[in-house]
């Protein structure tokens, strides 16, 4: 059997269930699937004076914080399982941020980690954003907010690693949009 077989055969086992994941079988190749979610959402939050909206919260598969774009999952809230990709964002921006964006556009859409899980995630630019709460998330979270002026971010990247932070890659991409937007307006 080709292992391009093997990767694209419609015939799962399921190895093992959690609470948000399963562990299946396609073929030869073991990957994770969400369970719950259609999906997820990161958002490239950019304030009307040029700075980066980021988070940082602790990861415990990473044994330690991480510095992300804002993000979360899509159609996970029983009775919104059918909710849109963009207000799934708007939602996870205001709930981790305190930011509500009067204009969001995806500009993105592909696997978070193709070879370890079928997870998609879509990348969406927040701009014309005013603050409607306090951020930090839900009360099971531990979000800590920054802005970030986009000539910085790159030097305040390397201070978190330098303090023990893991920089999600998403990071580097979100820059990249934010960059573009800069360019733009």
């Amino acid at each position: 059997m080709s292992s391009l077989h093997d990767a694209t055969n419609p015939a799962t086992e399921t190895i093992g269930d959690g609470r948000f994941l399963r562990l299946v079988r396609r073929g030869k190749w073991e990957y994770v699937e969400r369970t719950g979610a259609r999906g997820a959402a990161a958002i490239v939050a950019v304030t009307d004076d040029g700075r980066l909206v980021l988070i940082e919260q602790p990861r415990p598969a990473l044994g330690g914080v991480a510095v992300e774009l804002p993000a979360g999952l899509v159609g996970d809230t029983p009775g919104d399982e059918s909710e849109e990709v963009a207000t799934a964002a708007n939602r996870e921006l205001v709930e981790e941020t305190g930011y509500e964006a009067s204009r969001i556009e995806q500009v993105a859409h592909g696997p978070s980690s193709p070879g370890l899980t079928s997870e998609c995630i879509s990348i969406f630019v927040a701009t014309g954003l005013r603050k409607v709460g306090p951020g930090g998330g839900d009360g099971n979270e531990q979000i800590t907010v920054f802005e970030v002026p986009l000539a910085e971010v790159e030097a305040w990247l390397g201070e978190r690693i330098a303090r023990g932070a893991h920089i999600d890659l998403k990071v580097y991409a979100g820059l990249y949009f934010a960059r573009q937007l800069a360019a733009h307006r």
